[in-house]
């Protein structure tokens, strides 16, 4: 009763509320897996830990040229044992994912290589770090060439495609694991452990490179362990576990790595430098906080899975799909409906509850943009939020909540401004 009680404080109707617990009491089973793996992962992030002996002095941080800053590299050595990587860069200086993937990318490739995706068109921001759309300073720009092979209409790897594409030009494979603003699957670890087998299988020196955001420990493997050669992330989604304030991270092979040092600050000067500045600590805690801040916002996605499927939208993955990101999206086939749904999670917010999020012409995308997220971090996507472009098929994408329960208020709230302006019947 406290509890309905409270929910109904913060604007939840009783027709909302019971409807959600009618759902959640299905979950049981669902969320008892997501607890196991995130209960393995997180003893996996405790061992690179110790292995690697982190300790007090580890927190604390560096400035200026960040010589000999011994928590940004042990920080570098966990990432690398937790990956089971060569090697890895974690750096407060990458900005967010689409700069860590931009580093990856030209740190790797020279001009009159050709960059492949086998996995169809990439997410919107890296359209111009490729240079699909012109953009200064694109990989186009420096001679990259750039081929893609669309998924089949089942969203399964076009092989003879893929292996019709492949010439001696051929450098390296981007492999994005999450969908972006399609609408197509999320890629589990053993299926892009497949795709890259064929790549490598048809030249074995080409470069697998796996856009790993929204994925971390939602499975008990990563793409490193599955053959990639680098996979690249955000510390303002999973791996940040919502206390780090910024950063990115590249874990793979040893000579790529420095390669993307390179890149990121100096020929010449690599690894050696950047200072951490006072993220350390955070850096730490937050993938330490990782596994269980993942599985919460896994189960805030199938929860919402499960309350649209069951009022008859179209959702990615569906009910009862397995997970292999914390994104899930949601057709509503109307801006009203993608509008409505922002304005809920908005109002759920801890920070900015009370602002009405607008769709606006968002830098790096061909359309206007709705974003909610009431974030204790600026665009931390693994905190509550929704977001998705304004055109076809009027898609939402949900990702996010630092705990379970806040999932569930956000999605209890965008059920619930869907139903006052008559876009759903309970």
């Amino acid at each position: 009763m406290l509890k309905q009680q409270m929910y109904a404080s913060l604007g939840i109707s009783e027709k909302v509320f019971q409807f959600g617990e009618e759902i959640e009491g299905t979950l049981k089973e669902r969320f008892a897996d997501i607890d196991a793996c995130a209960e393995y992962n997180q003893l996996k992030v405790i061992s690179a830990m110790q292995e690697n002996k982190v300790s007090e002095a580890c927190l604390y941080g560096t400035t200026g040229y960040g010589y000999n800053d011994m928590g940004r590299d042990t920080l570098e050595k966990v990432y690398a044992s937790t990956f089971h990587t060569e090697d890895a860069l974690v750096r407060p200086q990458i900005a967010c994912g689409t700069h860590a993937l931009a580093v990856a990318l030209a740190a790797n490739l020279r001009p009159g290589d050709e960059l492949l995706s086998p996995v169809g068109k990439p997410y919107d921001t890296l359209e111009e770090v490729i240079g699909i759309r012109p953009s200064r300073g694109s990989l186009a720009e420096y001679g990259v060439t750039y081929r893609q092979v669309e998924l089949k209409e089942d969203g399964s790897f076009d092989y003879d495609a893929i292996r019709a594409a492949i010439t001696e030009k051929t450098k390296m494979a981007e492999i994005q694991r999450s969908k972006g603003y399609l609408t197509r699957p999320t890629f589990s670890v053993e299926q892009i452990g497949e795709l890259i087998r064929f790549l490598k299988s048809i030249k074995p020196d080409i470069i697998c490179m796996v856009d790993n955001c929204y994925g971390e420990f939602v499975e008990e493997i990563e793409p490193s362990d599955v053959g990639a050669d680098l996979v690249v992330g955000s510390l303002i989604k999973n791996p940040g576990g919502g206390l780090a304030p910024i950063g990115g991270y590249i874990a793979g092979k040893k000579d790529l790595i420095e390669n993307c040092a390179c890149r990121l600050l100096s020929p010449g000067l690599g690894k050696e430098v950047g200072a951490s500045l006072q993220v350390n600590k955070d850096f730490y805690q937050g993938f330490f906080l990782a596994p269980t801040v993942v599985a919460g916002a896994l189960k805030g996605a199938i929860f919402a899975a499960n309350i649209y499927e069951k009022l008859g939208f179209k959702v990615v993955p569906n009910a009862t799909e397995s997970r292999h990101d914390i994104i899930q999206a949601v057709e509503f086939g109307t801006p009203e409906g993608v509008i409505a749904f922002c304005k809920g999670i908005q109002a759920a917010a801890p920070v900015d509850s009370f602002v009405t999020p607008e769709p606006w012409a968002m830098p790096g995308y061909d359309s206007d943009v709705i974003m909610a997220a009431g974030a204790f971090v600026q665009g931390s996507s693994i905190e509550l939020s929704a977001d998705g472009p304004i055109k076809p098929p009027y898609a939402v994408y949900f990702q996010g909540g630092l705990t379970w329960q806040h999932a569930k208020l956000g999605i209890l709230m965008s059920l619930q401004r869907l139903y006052e302006v008559g876009l759903v019947t309970l």
